[in-house]
């Protein structure tokens, strides 16, 4: 007989949370709770009302459920259509104070105790900060990161278990592998760090990638506990680097407790379908993923509704966010990681996917209790800047949807470096591409808000996009860190690492020197090859330069047509200006700068960021066949 409590080990309030753990009940219990979610709770929530979810056997056959608490009570107790779900509604008063709630559920006769924990908040400023245009993202897949702890490679109950030689299985890559190498991800000029789900995925196959939920309070084992995970946060915060939790709204995996004993045969789309099925793996109605369909004047209902309401894959069920109870659940999820973490941002998975008036529900009430979070929405539409910008708040959508995402991914721009970069110039090709795409950003409210990349877990890397030539790779390196929107580098790609999107798994290969039995280790100079040294100084130059660069950071950008194979570009303010100038052509060319005299003129002399040269003459750039100058002008 068991439940899941949260704890707060402190004496005399003064200690902070330490730990999540399974507790001894009260009282002698008859019946096992199997779960209580959330697992505890704060005093002084903006919103001080609480959803917790009671899973056990027949539980709503019991004769009262009650709680023994001053300043607290419940506004209602909401029996599931399963028999094994209640849904007690809790309203915490401004006089509650932190301690051990009183739990009773009387059932058959007989009493039942169990302790709640109400926590008080943290008072530490740095939580929650979110992340702006001033921030870097370090983007990383915990699996293939680094190995700190080989204790936890294989978990018993857990039988997807660690193969390194196999291309599909885990490799043991954890948290403490993350902790050991933050003051890496430091000292190449990142401020930030986004993981790839960490949560329990315990299921049968696949499970490396962290996609397919089983638990949404507590942290896969192999990857370590939800203390570690908090010690992260921690251990983060201490070098300056802020921390984006990846989170999924739109579906858990099958081996989750609330699929295998779903609370309503509502709370998943197509459950009828997959309960009527003999052979689901290959009988599934999965998406369409046409996430265009969902501001699509002219789409169909049956083309909406196999966007949204259909399953991602077979083994991940589709989560229906229009019933009351789940939205509140995932709603409150969200709230509670914050809250117990000190998180400072979330990237959301499959943004379009789930109900969008709910995505922006799910925002909203996490935004009116932490204003200065951050949230970024994966939207996975590379070939328009204005579908993209339909999910973004303060887009005026003609449909009456009102969006709430404070900021996008901004696959536009993305696909447009790659294919600018691999192109010969022309009216609409080369560069151009990218000045079309920028061009573009009336559309959105606010474009510096906009997640920019050049690669990720789900796509080739870039590296092996442009043919593996270090000329293509710089310049798009630069245009990443110059233009406006938060920059995100995925994994390796400092190393310049290769994949060919065949497969999932060439695009996540180990980190060289993750694990103790690598044969060298590419988190030190000594370890890398010279190739990867040359694009590793790249990107770092770049990188701490742009730290402490305000005008990268908010100022303005304008840019020229490109001409004669030149694309120039500047960010300014009232203080400073720094202007970039891509020759992205196979002929050295001298360029008369007379045309940028609009933002030129009062300054006489630049220094080049990249070699630290400095130029006297600004009349004439001398810029050298494929090459991206950056240029700090000075007065």
């Amino acid at each position: 007989m068991r439940y899941f409590i949260c704890l707060l080990p402190y004496l005399l309030a003064l200690l902070p949370l330490l730990s999540i753990m399974l507790a001894t009940p009260l009282s002698a219990q008859p019946n096992a709770v199997e779960h209580i979610e959330p697992p505890c709770w704060w005093v002084g929530m903006n919103n001080p009302n609480v959803q917790i979810l009671i899973h056990s056997k027949d539980i709503t056959k019991a004769e009262s459920i009650a709680i023994q608490y001053p300043g607290v009570r419940i506004t209602g107790i909401a029996k599931a259509e399963n028999p094994n779900y209640v849904f007690v509604n809790l309203n915490i008063g401004k006089t509650a104070k932190p301690g051990q709630m009183l739990l009773r559920i009387k059932k058959d006769g007989v009493e039942s105790i169990y302790g709640y924990n109400l926590l008080p908040r943290s008072a530490s400023k740095q939580r929650a900060q979110g992340f702006t245009s001033s921030d870097l993202v370090y983007m990383l897949m915990p699996d293939r990161f680094a190995n700190g702890d080989t204790t936890n490679d294989t978990v018993a109950g857990m039988p997807d278990i660690t193969h390194r030689d196999s291309a599909n299985a885990r490799h043991g890559g954890d948290i403490q592998g993350i902790i050991k190498h933050l003051d890496y991800i430091s000292n190449l000029g990142c401020t930030a760090v986004w993981a790839t789900p960490l949560l329990e995925n315990n299921q049968e196959r696949f499970s490396y990638h962290g996609y397919g939920i089983t638990n949404f309070y507590k942290i896969d084992a192999r990857f370590g506990s939800n203390d570690l995970y908090k010690a992260y946060v921690d251990s983060a915060h201490k070098r300056g680097l802020k921390v984006i939790k990846d989170m999924v709204l739109n579906h858990c995996g099958d081996k989750a407790y609330l699929f295998q004993d779903p609370p309503t045969q509502d709370w998943f789309n197509d459950y009828a379908a997959y309960k009527s099925s003999t052979n689901w793996k290959t009988q599934v109605r999965k998406s369409n993923f046409r996430a265009s369909t969902v501001s699509d004047p002219y789409a169909s209902q049956f083309d909406r509704e196999a966007m949204t309401n259909r399953w991602f894959d077979w083994m991940l069920p589709d989560f229906n966010q229009k019933q009351p109870l789940l939205a509140t659940y995932l709603i409150q999820n969200t709230i509670w990681w914050i809250e117990f973490a000190g998180i400072d941002g979330i990237r959301m998975d499959t943004y379009p996917y789930p109900d969008k008036e709910f995505s922006s529900r799910w925002v909203k009430a996490v935004l009116a209790e932490y204003p200065t979070f951050g949230i970024v929405g994966e939207v996975w539409i590379s070939e328009s800047v204005g579908m993209t910008a339909y999910w973004l708040a303060g887009t005026r959508n003609r449909d009456g949807f009102t969006p709430a995402l404070p900021s996008t991914t901004d696959f536009p721009l993305m696909s447009a470096i790659s294919a600018a970069v691999n192109e010969q110039e022309g009216w609409n090709e080369g560069m151009a591409r990218v000045y079309n795409t920028l061009a573009q950003d009336f559309l959105y409210p606010n474009p510096h808000s906009n997640l920019i990349f050049l690669d990720n877990h789900d796509v080739g890397r870039f590296f092996s996009s442009v043919g593996e030539d270090m000329s293509k790779f710089k310049i798009a390196l630069t245009l990443l860190l110059t233009l406006r929107g938060v920059p995100q580098i995925y994994y390796g790609t400092e190393l310049a690492m290769p994949g060919v999107k065949d497969i999932d798994p060439n695009v996540r290969k180990d980190f060289p020197g993750g694990w103790a039995e690598d044969k060298r280790s590419a988190f030190t100079e000594q370890g890398r090859t010279e190739r990867e040294q040359e694009a590793f100084t790249h990107l770092r130059t770049l990188a701490q330069w742009r730290k402490t660069k305000t005008v990268i950071h908010t100022g303005k950008l304008m840019q020229f047509v490109p001409h004669d194979g030149v694309y120039t570009y500047f960010r300014y303010n009232d203080k400073e200006a720094v202007m970039v100038a891509v020759n992205n052509t196979t002929q050295e060319k001298q360029v008369n700068t007379e045309r940028y005299a609009e933002r030129m003129k009062d300054f006489s002399s630049a220094t080049n960021v990249l070699t630290g040269a400095t130029l006297t003459n600004l009349a004439t750039l001398t810029i050298p066949p494929k090459t991206a100058l950056v240029l700090e002008l000075r007065k």
